[in-house]
């Protein structure tokens, strides 16, 4: 059996500090989005892939892909968003067996109406606490971690 590749010191304390804001930051984004729209973040992704997406329609299994969540989890955050009359799911024009989701008027005004106050907080957040070069630097890093994650380059992130 070959000796395991042990993090040195300075990858270590890399390590600890990338899973805590991977642990922090997700109900940080979602505590802003709960408290001033009523959204989970993974909603506000639903509406945003939605509302940048031609026609702003996709089909199901690609906006599963896009937010990297199982057509179970999407179903029922989409119900929920229907529920709001933000998004509608319809047959596909095409095909039949395929399920489209659409961003309805009210979906899309309360989209741009959300955004503002959430990229503010984005901004807060992480962007204010880099220099320039450091966002060049996070683009760069996301970028190469996320090709080992995503080899098959199913999130729209990778592409």
């Amino acid at each position: 059996m070959t000796e395991p590749r042990w993090l040195n010191a300075e990858e270590h304390d890399a390590w600890i500090r990338l899973v805590a804001v991977t642990l922090l930051l997700p109900s940080a984004l979602d505590n802003q989005l709960s408290r001033d729209a009523g959204l989970t973040h993974f909603g506000y992704l639903v509406l945003a892939m939605l509302s940048e997406s031609e026609g702003r329609t996709l089909p199901m299994s690609t906006l599963a892909s896009y937010t990297n969540a199982s057509l179970s989890r999407l179903s029922h955050v989409v119900a929920r968003l229907e529920c709001n009359d933000w998004v509608v799911r319809e047959p596909s024009a095409d095909d039949r067996r395929v399920t489209m989701a659409r961003l309805t008027e009210a979906g899309h005004a309360k989209i741009v109406d959300t955004a503002p106050g959430h990229v503010e907080h984005v901004r807060n957040v992480v962007f204010d606490a880099l220099s320039p070069e450091q966002v060049r630097q996070l683009e760069q890093i996301a970028a190469d971690v996320l090709c080992r994650l995503d080899p098959d380059k199913r999130n729209v992130a990778t592409r």
